[in-house]
């Protein structure tokens, strides 16, 4: 490229103006969480975004499992399903009820519950987003 098309490039992609809407500015940095509370709510994301772990919570939308039956449902083993509830429950996504030597897992968190229903909803609404998923390979 030459040097008159980088020019414009940076023309078009960056701000003339340090704040164009100071009152818009203002309110998010009023409304904006405090940095701890960012690194949670990423925290919270990042358990999510294991499809392993993802796995479970769908299987406990149902109501509560214990380890063999998710290890079952989900196709783990029941010690990979132990290590995952194990940091679930750390973040107190999952809560444990225990009867004799049997720990039977349910969702805790009804905020997490409605993620999932959002996202499991909108996975089903974006189908025609991922023609390479149509099901004809």
């Amino acid at each position: 490229m030459n040097s008159s098309s980088d020019v414009s490039m940076l023309a078009v992609d960056g701000c003339v103006a340090k704040v164009v809407d100071g009152a818009r500015v203002a309110a998010v940095c009023e409304r904006m969480p405090a940095a701890e509370d960012l690194s949670d709510t990423a925290d919270i994301f990042g358990l999510l975004s294991d499809p392993k772990r993802l796995r479970l919570l769908v299987a406990l939308l149902d109501g509560e499992l214990c380890v063999c039956d998710l290890a079952a449902v989900t196709g783990q083993s029941e010690s990979g399903v132990s290590h995952s509830l194990r940091l679930l429950r750390a973040h107190r996504i999952v809560a444990v009820r225990r009867s004799g030597r049997m720990a039977y897992y349910r969702l805790e968190d009804p905020h997490v519950r409605m993620l999932l229903d959002l996202a499991l909803a909108h996975t089903e609404h974006t189908e025609t987003m991922h023609p390479e998923r149509d099901g004809t390979t």
